[in-house]
């Protein structure tokens, strides 16, 4: 499957990292904001051996259309930023490329364009793309079904660089129904991401934790997706959609 990459800062370059050494995964090129590397290739800069093109384009000096013409894909994953969306998605619409967006923060305009695209084409959008991450929210998610009235807690740990609170965290509030008071922000030394929930039951503790231990995480969440993408029909997706067939697969032993 031929994927186009946006984005080619620390998590951009961890992505195209594991796309490039994934036998079953090509990457085509790779779109980032400023001129420098123009025109050079991914493996390159990253020094990987590989057959992929994975040439770097500017997004000042490139046509999107051009671009998505000259060198079609199956799958755009963005690793850029909000604005993003609007430069490409209404071509990747159009030609039925499959959007993946990996973006922390969407504001209202951005999901409604999300929505308006999903009408063409398959767009699946995740603040965090970590499969792990994920996993930690749907198991989350089940826990508070079974027990409404726990005591809740989350934990952020983040680079000391970082600003503002985590959209993972944000994710994870909004999806248990919680406060935003109830996020615990740390900003320490070079962190790359750790989310902790804590459920506090009257007579016992219940801890649901996931660090990411490396950016490459992004690029396998990110062709986890893709896999799981392959035959779905146009419109809006998250990991839920995803996830919840493997947590509620049937087995025949299971039905005996």
């Amino acid at each position: 499957m031929k994927i186009g990459l946006l984005g080619f800062g620390k998590a951009g370059k961890a992505v195209a990292n594991v796309i490039l050494q994934h036998k079953d995964f090509s990457l085509e090129w790779v779109l980032k904001k400023t001129d420098t590397l123009n025109k050079l290739s991914a493996k390159d800069i990253l020094g990987i051996s590989s057959p992929d093109d994975a040439l770097i384009y500017s997004q000042s000096s490139t046509d999107i259309e051009t671009l998505l013409e000259d060198h079609p894909v199956d799958f755009v994953i963005d690793f850029s930023n909000e604005e993003s969306i609007h430069l490409y998605g209404k071509f990747a619409a159009r030609k039925k490329i499959k959007i993946i967006s990996a973006i922390s923060h969407y504001g209202e305009n951005e999901i409604k364009v999300l929505k308006e695209l999903a009408r063409d084409t398959v767009v699946f959008w995740s603040p965090n793309i970590t499969l792990g991450v994920n996993y930690l929210l749907f198991a989350a998610s089940l826990l508070k079904n079974i027990a409404p009235g726990v005591d809740i807690e989350v934990v952020e740990e983040h680079f000391k660089a970082k600003s503002g609170v985590s959209g993972t965290a944000m994710k994870i509030a909004e999806t248990l129904d919680i406060e935003t008071e109830s996020i615990n922000s740390v900003r320490a030394g070079g962190i790359i991401g750790k989310h902790e929930v804590i459920f506090g039951f009257p007579y016992q503790t219940v801890r649901l934790v996931h660090e990411s231990i490396s950016r490459e995480a992004f690029g396998s969440g990110a062709l986890f997706v893709a896999e799981n993408l392959k035959g779905k029909l146009k419109g809006l997706y998250n990991f839920e959609d995803i996830l919840r067939p493997y947590f509620f697969a049937q087995t025949p032993d299971m039905l005996s």
